[in-house]
């Protein structure tokens, strides 16, 4: 008779470090009461983390002080468990990309499902939804790239998504000077063709912000590569739309950008 502690312990002797509840009835000899009871008595004691339902990391010593693993050796068994595609993005997948300047506080992913936040541990999971026809046409593998861990791999917005991403979400991105920064420090990276591709499937909106933030950071090619997005705009729209003027009238004060129909509502700043 197996018990969970020797189940657990196997897995991690396979290199694997989390299961789920249809493993665990499949292997251990327990009912569903007696396995939940056992599942909890080894949360409690922080062999094991919760972060779904159903759904359960091991915790090796080493884990134990931040409460959970990182997020990246873990985040592709749990997505297919609930079976919902994703792509890690934003702030984490512009650390990968090497933009150094912003500290990945938050793991952030894109799914095509409203899913709630959640903190496990001394991690934050934020989950950004895309509409799901628009998540089909961008989450393919010539716009992802692999994350690798000493778990396996995770998917990964490329270059060239992150930086749209990063313009789209720009609220949860350290705002328009954060994804500034961001635009600075990998654009030079984004391969003009596949931007412009992949741009197609976003906000007008969003793609003219990005123009001007790569022209600002003086990646020419990959700003020219949207340029031609400008000509399906009908107004211009404020770089940073949360920024609201104190007095209405101020508004109209503002620098326009003509070339990107942009109003240069927001002071940018970007170290170089």
């Amino acid at each position: 008779m197996t018990s969970l502690d020797q189940f657990i312990d196997d897995l991690l002797l396979h290199g694997r470090a989390y299961f789920d509840r249809e493993e665990a009835l499949s292997a251990v000899e327990l009912k569903q009461a007696s396995l939940t009871a056992a599942i909890s008595r080894l949360v409690k004691r922080h062999r094991l983390a919760n972060p779904r339902h159903g759904f359960y990391l091991i915790l090796r010593a080493e884990d134990q002080a931040t409460g959970a693993p990182d997020p990246v050796r873990w985040i592709d068994p749990l997505m297919k468990h609930q079976g919902i595609d994703y792509r890690i993005s934003l702030l984490r997948a512009a650390a990968f990309h090497g933009s150094s300047h912003q500290a990945a506080m938050v793991f952030q992913v894109v799914v095509p499902k409203q899913l709630r936040d959640f903190e496990i541990g001394r991690h934050r999971l934020q989950f950004l939804y895309q509409s799901p026809m628009v998540f089909a046409k961008l989450n393919q593998p010539d716009f992802l790239r692999q994350m690798k861990s000493d778990a396996g791999f995770a998917q990964v917005a490329g270059v060239e998504l992150t930086l749209l991403d990063c313009a789209r979400y720009f609220h949860k991105a350290s705002g328009m000077n954060g994804v500034a920064q961001i635009v600075k420090d990998i654009g030079a990276k984004a391969k003009p063709p596949v931007l412009a591709q992949a741009a197609a499937d976003y906000e007008n909106s969003s793609v003219r912000r990005l123009g001007y933030l790569l022209e600002l950071a003086g990646h020419v090619r990959q700003a020219n590569a949207l340029e031609p997005f400008v000509k399906k705009a009908k107004t211009a729209v404020p770089l940073d739309p949360s920024v609201k003027p104190l007095i209405e009238s101020l508004s109209e004060s503002h620098e326009k950008n003509a070339k990107w129909k942009l109003v240069i509502n927001e002071s940018v700043e970007i170290d170089f």
